[in-house]
């Protein structure tokens, strides 16, 4: 018990910018450990924004409060999942050469393609969400950032770390493996069926489908992930989440 709520603290350290790991020093293997808990603190995230959803729908117009609501989902993440979008796209079109493509992601400035990516996927999360029939609105601001979390366990398990010289994302691509794949999936999947019934074993697949289709393109364009595709996939899965509720139920 002790063991899996340090793990749990350690994973939600990384996730979000609570002061809750300053005096944790974890070794690689546990920082890989602690993956299996990431859809867990997506869940946790995802109760904040129910929260602050349910507190202020009857006080503001719905299209203010969901607006409000991504702007917590990115101020509890501290942004580094867009900031990996923003990277991973400007590296994507401004070469086709793996090396290349690495060391543009790696300048710490913004480009254009980079803008464009992250106002479109802001804009695709807004109006998915705007749009989800009131009655879903809670389970889909529950579920959106729990599968946004998964996907980042399902990279990092079947996918090789990119760059040689290693990185944040090392510990946690090098290290991670079936243990942290089964307990991310349970916990998903867990999630799915007490949110949405057996409709959400269906959502589930799909999302995972998503998941499974951005291994195939960054195994074949890249090689591998590093932790700016990590962060990027996150935010890619979460508009996908939101658009498959449209879709499906």
């Amino acid at each position: 018990m002790k063991r899996m709520l340090y793990e749990l603290r350690l994973a939600a350290s990384f996730l979000t910018i609570l002061p809750i790991g300053g005096t944790l020093r974890p070794s690689r293997r546990r920082m890989a450990r602690c993956m299996g808990y990431f859809p867990l603190v997506g869940l946790g995230i995802g109760l904040l924004l129910v929260l602050v959803n349910l507190a202020l729908s009857t006080v503001l117009p719905r299209s203010v409060l969901d607006c409000l609501l991504l702007l917590l989902l990115i101020v509890i993440s501290g942004g580094l999942h867009l900031d990996g979008l923003a990277d991973l796209t400007d590296g994507l079109a401004g070469s086709r050469d793996k090396d290349k493509i690495l060391l543009i992601m790696k300048d710490s400035r913004v480009g254009s393609m980079g803008v464009v990516a992250v106002v479109m996927v802001l804009l695709l999360k807004y109006l998915a969400l705007y749009q989800i029939p009131l009655e879903l609105k809670n389970a889909a601001l529950l579920f959106m950032p729990l599968c946004g979390r998964w996907v980042q366990v399902i990279l990092a398990v079947f996918c090789p770390y990119l760059r040689p010289e290693g990185g944040t994302g090392s510990s946690f691509v090098e290290n991670t493996g079936e243990r942290e794949f089964i307990m991310a999936t349970c916990f998903t999947l867990l999630g799915a069926l007490l949110l949405f019934g057996m409709q959400g074993v269906f959502l589930f697949f799909l999302v995972g489908l998503v998941g499974m289709l951005l291994i195939r393109y960054f195994l074949a364009r890249l090689g591998g992930v590093t932790g700016d595709i990590l962060g990027a996939s996150s935010e890619i899965v979460e508009v996908a989440t939101l658009v498959l509720i449209l879709a499906v139920l």
